[in-house]
């Protein structure tokens, strides 16, 4: 029995997304954190834990899912981040599906970037719905620092310091984020890397048109950056979609005075507690 393109398709980007948000091992993170608190003097150990956190610690673990299901951490501390590809959450990540998917059925015209893309999850879901779907002319553009963000410069961003050396955990490489792109047979001619600070790479990057913009900048500097230097490469249809928005002031003013400065009177659409996107006029 031949299996349709209508099952395989929707089903192999169902499982990327699951993969990509580990949600299939979810129970191993909880299973870490366990023993973390064990070998830090705030648990006993229990080897049930390891074997079945679902069952012998399901207040922990449904902790864990809804932690992961929203984008956050386990008790939103940082260092509880976990092993997923992508700290966006279902919420954020069934959205950005249906963003590249409407573009493709729609034919809005450009390629598809992410700017801040930490571990790579959700730019590696969008190469990943192209080979789905066998779109051979739209490239993925992954931008970053790969050494986490800057210190804050304006006067927006201060008491903000995400940089490397306050939260190293933010700053992953870019040989990491290529090997995780590898590990889901996604590294090809068709993902394009820019490293650099937004402010020095953005500008000259040789992009033409876009589809689709997804921005992970975090600060009133990045979030600017992205958008001035990008923004008018968005094709009419195309979608911009911001990830900070709800959770830190300093990126929701950027878009704020963004959008006002060009008169962009689209609506904002909230995805989940932090996520916007809206839509450039067709």
């Amino acid at each position: 029995m031949m299996i349709s393109e209508k099952f395989v398709i929707p089903h192999y980007i169902e499982l990327l997304k699951k993969s990509l948000l580990n949600e299939l091992y979810l129970g191993v993170e909880v299973a870490y954190f366990h023993a973390r608190d064990c070998l830090e003097g705030k648990a006993d150990f229990d080897e049930r834990v390891v074997l079945d956190p679902a069952r012998v610690a399901p207040d922990m673990f449904a902790e864990a899912v809804r932690a992961r299901h929203d984008g956050q951490h386990i008790g939103k501390a940082i260092r509880n981040i976990g092993f997923s590809h992508t700290m966006i959450g279902r919420q954020r990540m069934d959205q950005l599906d249906v963003c590249v998917q409407s573009v493709i059925d729609e034919c809005v015209p450009g390629d598809l970037m992410e700017c801040g893309v930490w571990r790579g999850g959700a730019a590696i879901l969008m190469r990943g719905i192209l080979m789905a779907r066998g779109i051979t002319d739209r490239r993925v553009w992954v931008a970053d620092s790969f050494e986490g963000l800057p210190k804050p410069r304006l006067d927006q961003d201060a008491n903000l310091d995400l940089s490397k050396e306050s939260y190293p955990q933010l700053a992953v490489s870019l040989e990491q984020v290529m090997m995780n792109f590898k590990r889901y047979d996604l590294l090809d001619e068709q993902v394009h890397f820019l490293k650099g600070w937004f402010k020095d790479t953005l500008s000259s990057a040789p992009i033409d048109r876009l589809a689709l913009l997804r921005l992970d900048g975090d600060l009133y500097e990045s979030t600017m950056d992205c958008l001035v230097a990008l923004y008018t490469k968005v094709s009419p249809g195309g979608y911009v979609v911001i990830d900070d928005y709800g959770c830190l002031k300093c990126c929701a003013d950027a878009v704020d005075d963004f959008r006002a400065a060009n008169r962009i009177d689209e609506p904002l659409v909230k995805i989940d507690w932090t996520g916007v996107v809206w839509r450039k006029k067709k």
